[in-house]
């Protein structure tokens, strides 16, 4: 296995690369890939995927840049890797043997991180992340502050978020304007229906309103005249609390009660 840089290649703004140069960091991420199968999103220049390979029991990278596939397949040797080239958010689950994984391990693109963790909370997988250090500020935030959002409510409700380290803007290059984060996901095992899922967002859309309020703003969304839903709102046990204050086991609860009236 090569340990050489890659060098020469420009990033695509596009595609949201920066890649990460600091060993320190990657290593901090390999040690939770012990014997285990690891999905990783966007190896880059393969700096975690070298460690990985050397941790896990298998590793499969999926790469969407064909020049940097090129140049991992030539870097990095090991009977251990799978590097699929194509878009993680166009894949399908045999595409990337998603039943096979145990762990996902990961820098992933800021630019993909809220479809990322949408992903990972509909397949219930533990996951290593390194993210902005403001969108891990999104997703610990509480009722009553200003970030707190769907993104914190349904990261609250499926996960367990231990944060791992700190990760300056200067252990990547190019350099991001912003500071990250690695954190530690580990899945809580809820089930949370589709209805669930959209009536959580439309009533975080509008938290600052009463539980009534944002449900008949909602109308349009639910395809619903405004009357209906004011009615329907009048047997729902919350509907004067507005999300924004409510902790996000309530407001779950609050969509189970709109989501079986809407049946």
């Amino acid at each position: 296995m090569s340990t050489g840089p890659i060098g020469g290649l420009r990033p695509k703004k596009s595609l949201g690369q920066v890649f990460l140069h600091n060993k320190d960091v990657a290593s901090a991420e390999a040690a939770h890939a012990g014997n285990k199968t690891v999905l990783e999103i966007g190896p880059g220049h393969g700096i975690l995927t070298e460690l990985l390979c050397q941790n896990a029991k298998e590793v499969i990278a999926v790469e969407k840049d064909r020049v940097l596939c090129k140049l991992l397949r030539a870097r990095i040797r090991s009977g251990k890797l799978r590097l699929i080239e194509g878009d993680f958010l166009e894949l399908g689950d045999s595409d990337m043997d998603v039943g096979k994984v145990d762990i996902v391990i990961s820098n992933i693109p800021y630019n993909i991180s809220s479809s990322v963790i949408d992903w990972l909370e509909r397949k219930n997988l533990q996951a290593v992340l390194c993210l902005q250090k403001e969108f891990v500020e999104h997703m610990l935030a509480k009722p009553g502050t200003r970030d707190y959002s769907r993104l914190s409510v349904m990261s609250s409700l499926l996960y367990r978020i231990v944060k791992i380290m700190d990760v300056s803007r200067g252990c990547f290059t190019p350099v991001p304007k912003v500071d990250s984060v690695v954190i530690y996901m580990q899945p809580k095992r809820v089930r949370i229906s589709d209805a669930e899922r959209k009536l959580i967002g439309l009533l975080m859309q509008h938290k600052k309103k009463t539980v009534r309020n944002a449900l008949v703003d909602s109308h349009s969304y639910l395809g619903m005249e405004k009357s209906s839903l004011r009615e329907l709102a009048e047997g729902i046990g919350q509907r004067d609390r507005r999300p924004f204050e409510m902790e996000p086991e309530e407001i779950l609860a609050v969509a189970g009660s709109i989501a079986a009236a809407l049946k």
